[in-house]
């Protein structure tokens, strides 16, 4: 009983690892792109991770994506209930979720 702090104290390992390493560690050539707009770091972060020279059909599949994603109309959740396809799926995954949060297993 007198060694608990020990165990608390052992997350400290872990987090001085990943803090000395985390520098070291590439950015994801997506957010480098779509983010930070340079496309220049985002080819060599792609090079780095596929290994081989020619990237930009990568490049031009993250902007289309990208594009396609802008172009994506949202739904709200009012008209989400009124669209018969996907009513009783919504309904499912609540009572679902309603169910798990009363019986208390919350590890799912």
């Amino acid at each position: 009983e007198s060694r608990w702090p020990f165990l608390f104290g052992a997350i400290i390992v872990p987090s001085l690892i990943q803090v000395m390493i985390l520098p070291f560690l590439p950015e994801s050539p997506r957010y480098l792109l779509l983010e930070k707009h340079d496309r220049s770091k985002a080819e060599k972060a792609f090079q780095r991770f596929l290994g081989k020279d020619d990237v930009s059909h990568e490049i031009e599949e993250v902007l289309a994506e990208s594009r396609a994603q802008r172009n994506t109309k949202l739904v709200s959740v009012v008209q989400l209930l009124r669209t018969r396809a996907v009513r009783w799926q919504i309904l499912t995954v609540v009572v679902t979720m309603g169910c798990y949060q009363l019986c208390g297993l919350n590890a799912v």
